[in-house]
């Protein structure tokens, strides 16, 4: 457990050190942020820094920073690692960057970030791929929590050909529309204490579980720090697609753009984007330690790196009640991401053709559109035999290249205005060697040889660092012009 409880120092300690460091970068002042300028009930919406953070902290975490870790550890103890020092330096900067250049852009969304900051042609491609991927989590966050509560709640099979499961999925479906059409504060700013509330009961659990229980987990030594994978799989680059929210997730930025329309006082920042950002990082570390725990005491080989570990992991921790109090607080998680990630491909659309979101008619015609595509894949996922599997695929490949764009973003800006843009440069570097390597490699993607795709990722990373630095100076020479 030494391992473990080092990574907890690394993530705390080196949060609070490196976020204020981050906050010293951006220079957050007492200027009027969109919520009190731009005010307008509906997404321009002031909200108190804790409703804030919670809201924040439900967006981003997802199933990924659970499921992520379940499979991520399989890699060993050095994951341990890896989770808090990813999060403390790449994670938990891009959420706050992104959170924190919105509120200095008029609550822009990202789209209109990259526009401003990467330029048109650039903004074309992104702007199409971060609306699709929108409605891909849409889907994908129906799909998940749906099955967690048809197996797990109601003990049922969570097989197509079983009513309830569609009955389940209409269900969310339906909060999913609400939360889109009305107000922020009217919803979301309502149910989600509650939803915090649960969450943080059950991660609290868990966490104390690992020592009342006394989970056996590995500790780093020689012969484990390049993974130890039991199919043999490379530590680099698939951990660091596998783990995702946990570490560093593209959908956040997003999100951070999105509760930015509500921030008060941009000296808030820290709190509601670095802080819940690292908050998630514990999350995945307790899920990593809790999944390497319930491995090494046995279970069917079959379940590993499953969802099903989920349940099983809750219900030997807490018990029947406790492990359903758990449970749900993880099914709180997707749904929670869902609904604002529809959201946000209301906003940015409606950004992008010019549409006010005022009227309610506009609202819904936007939403209907946007669901529909949500329908289609969900559909298409539960109906086919791997269907769910390969769009789990694409979509942790796909939320990582987000954040590519973002950290572009985020070290093009800093550098314009002359802020020390390595902080986000060389994390974006080190994903576009992850992203590259790993469709290359992988058997969803181009499949060359480990070697081969490797060496394409560092000859892209190179590129990506010089062109960014390159338009940074750019602009920084024409800022001073």
């Amino acid at each position: 457990m030494t391992t473990f409880l080092i990574g907890l120092v690394i993530l705390l300690v080196g949060g609070f050190a490196y976020g204020r460091f981050t906050e010293k970068v951006f220079q957050p002042d007492d200027r009027e942020t969109p919520a009190i300028k731009s005010q307008d009930g509906v997404d321009y919406v002031p909200m108190d820094k804790k409703k804030n953070a919670l809201i924040e902290l439900l967006n981003i975490a997802g199933t990924g920073p659970i499921l992520g870790p379940i499979q991520g550890i399989l890699f060993g103890p050095i994951a341990f690692i890896l989770i808090p020092i990813g999060c403390v330096l790449g994670g938990a900067v891009h959420d706050y960057m992104s959170g924190m250049i919105s509120l200095r852009s008029d609550g822009a969304q990202m789209p209109a970030l990259i526009k401003r900051n990467l330029g048109g042609k650039v903004y074309s491609v992104y702007n199409v791929f971060v609306i699709l991927l929108m409605v891909l989590v849409g889907a994908v966050f129906i799909y998940t929590p749906g099955d967690l509560i048809v197996a797990n709640v109601l003990h049922q099979e969570a097989i197509a050909s079983n009513p309830v499961v569609w009955i389940v999925y209409a269900c969310i479906f339906a909060y999913y529309i609400i939360a889109t059409l009305f107000p922020i504060d009217k919803i979301i700013g309502r149910v989600y204490p509650i939803f915090g509330g649960i969450l943080l009961l059950s991660a609290i659990g868990i966490f104390f579980g690992l020592f009342i229980k006394g989970y056996p987990l590995d500790n780093l030594t020689m012969n484990n720090i390049a993974g130890v994978h039991p199919d043999g799989i490379h530590l680099l680059p698939v951990f660091f697609v596998t783990v995702a929210c946990g570490i560093v997730s593209g959908f956040h930025s997003t999100q951070a753009t999105l509760i930015g329309r509500s921030v008060k006082s941009e000296k808030e920042g820290r709190f509601v984007f670095y802080d819940m950002m690292i908050l998630e990082g514990f999350i995945a570390m307790i899920w990593a330690a809790a999944a390497m725990g319930i491995y090494n005491k046995g279970i069917d080989a079959g379940l590993i790196g499953k969802p099903a570990v989920i349940g099983l992991v809750a219900n030997d921790m807490l018990g029947t009640v406790g492990g359903l109090i758990a449970v749900i607080g993880i099914i709180v998680l997707p749904i929670t991401s869902g609904d604002t990630a529809l959201r946000s491909a209301r906003l940015m659309i409606a950004d992008h053709l010019n549409i006010s979101q005022k009227d309610m008619k506009n609202r819904l015609s936007l939403s209907l559109a946007i669901f529909a595509g949500v329908l289609v894949i969900l559909i298409f996922a539960k109906l086919s035999p791997n269907g769910f599997n390969v769009l789990w695929q694409y979509f942790a490949w796909a939320n990582q290249t987000i954040a590519v764009f973002a950290f572009a973003m985020i070290a093009i800006y800093l550098k314009r205005h002359g802020r020390a843009y390595l902080v986000s440069l060389i994390p974006g570097m080190f994903y576009v060697y992850i992203i590259m390597a790993y469709i290359f490699g992988a058997k969803i993607g181009f499949r060359l040889p480990y070697m081969a795709a490797n060496v394409i990722g560092v000859v892209a990373a190179l590129i990506y660092g010089y062109i960014v630095s390159k338009e940074g100076s750019k602009q920084q020479d024409l800022a001073k012009a």
